[in-house]
């Protein structure tokens, strides 16, 4: 095998190699967290009002008082006394 096509061959495999760990860093931006409010935080404002006061559970099955708030153009519950980790996934 020749030089340049060992190059070809090696930069290819490479490639292959690197595309799903590139694709998986470029899609899960913030520590592989999603954007935006939880859809539970979101639910829990149904039919609600900026300041309205809301029970909701959490990711984790814990019962969070929370206040509906706007977030990213959409009324979401937010903690009012948020876990101390910032409530993210394990």
């Amino acid at each position: 095998m020749k030089k340049s096509e060992f190059f070809k061959v090696t930069l290819i495999a490479s490639l292959i190699c690197l595309s799903p760990l590139i694709a998986s860093a470029a899609g899960r931006p913030g520590q592989g967290r999603p954007q935006g409010p939880p859809p539970e935080a979101i639910a829990a404002c149904k039919d609600k009002s900026v300041g309205d006061s809301v029970t909701f559970t959490g990711r984790r099955g814990e019962t969070l008082e929370a206040t509906c708030q706007e977030k990213d153009g959409k009324l979401a519950a937010v903690p009012n006394n948020p876990p101390a980790d910032g409530g993210g996934r394990n």
